[in-house]
């Protein structure tokens, strides 16, 4: 049976035009990029101008692009490096945060590092940026604000503006954890005010384990990770040539066609957002579904009945892929935090569905067709 691939938020099929680009550098130019010999130099010019290519695309200048391993270690390097180099004894962030960062911003609370703060979410799911102000405006140490652009799980997107301007205004850092966006959204981080954003390819059709971290120019830190002198002393070990050439050019085919791709697939979230409110009731939809939310996510909520309670597990069987969350809990079900903070319904199971453009609607009209029965 064919399988049906809803959980794009989860990771994307590396795409072929990528894989054909990437594949030199799997085989014959294996050169390590520290090495002078030719072979060596070949390999550092494929990752300078993939980061050109990343720069000009997200609208920085190539030397505030560092490639990581991905959104995690990115994330974890610039809020460890804004506590521990930029002076901020006070973190605020949300409940709807990835793993990623709620795990960094916690451990280093345990530390006594830092205080930490969690701005109030509004019934749709969106910060309070009210609140946020009260909490910059009282605050006594310097602040990290770290707030994710989309959010993985129901795929609200933050005003990175706004926040940028309050940071601004009461002279704190300010991260933003655009995993979910970068590859999706358009980015002028010339006139963006932000300190610190993330990448990861496997979110846009590149490969895993190729990340990226922009650190804006006026921000000084520390390396994360010590050893080599490998992207300019930022970050020790022997560069992903392969995963980094491969970033590049998914983002660059992402921004190519970006409006056609992502108006197709905005179409197909519409759809099944359409097609479930016919078909199953009562269902209800988490977030801001079809407002301010990032167009390949739809987090949807399903009575709760003795079937619908092994949803994702039935759905498995019939070769439908889809989530009830985040992915990045290794398959250990322990309920959905985002989902917890915004809808603690315990009546209600969440199933969340992610499109690329390689879904289409006949494969919603099969999957609705399932979920009829499941439910």
């Amino acid at each position: 049976m064919q399988r049906i691939y809803f959980d794009n938020a989860a990771t994307t099929s590396l795409d072929p035009q990528v894989l054909e680009v990437m594949m030199p550098f799997l085989t014959e130019k294996f050169g390590n990029p520290s090495s002078i010999y030719s072979y060596g130099r070949e390999g550092r010019l494929a990752i300078e101008h993939a980061r050109k290519t990343v720069a000009k695309v997200l609208h920085a200048h190539p030397a505030e692009i560092f490639f990581t391993s991905g959104g995690t270690e990115s994330s974890n390097t610039a809020i460890t490096a804004s506590v521990r180099d930029l002076g901020c004894k006070h973190i605020i962030t949300s409940p709807l945060e990835h793993h990623a960062t709620l795990h960094t911003v916690d451990h280093l609370h345990k530390k006594g590092e830092a205080k930490l703060s969690y701005v109030q979410v509004l019934p749709n799911g969106h910060i309070d940026l009210d609140d946020l102000e009260n909490l910059l405006a009282k605050s006594e140490e310097k602040c990290l604000v770290t707030l994710m652009h989309a959010n993985n799980e129901i795929g609200n997107i933050l005003d990175m503006r706004a926040v940028g301007e309050l940071c601004k205004l009461y002279g704190a850092i300010f991260h933003s954890d655009t995993v979910q966006t970068v590859g999706h959204f358009p980015f002028d981080l010339r006139n963006t005010p932000v300190h610190f954003i993330t990448g990861s390819s496997h979110k846009f059709h590149g490969p895993k384990g190729a990340g990226i971290l922009y650190i804006n120019e006026n921000v000084k830190i520390l390396p994360y990770i010590h050893g080599g002198s490998q992207e300019r002393n930022m970050r020790a070990g022997t560069e992903n040539i392969y995963g980094i050439v491969g970033f590049a050019k998914a983002l660059e085919l992402a921004t190519q066609n970006h409006d056609e791709e992502s108006g197709y697939i905005k179409s197909l979230k519409i759809y099944m957002y359409e097609q479930l409110k016919k078909n199953i009731k009562p269902v209800s939809f988490n977030g801001d579904a079809l407002g301010r939310s990032l167009y390949t996510v739809l987090s949807v909520s399903f009575p709760k009945t003795e079937k619908s309670e092994m949803i994702l597990f039935n759905l498995d069987i019939n070769h439908i892929c889809a989530s009830g969350g985040s992915a990045c809990t290794s398959g250990v079900e322990q309920g959905s935090h985002v989902i917890r903070a915004i809808n603690n319904n315990p009546n209600q199971v969440t199933v969340r569905f992610s499109f690329s453009k390689n879904n289409t609607k006949e494969e919603i009209d099969m999957v609705v067709d399932k979920l009829k029965e499941l439910i």
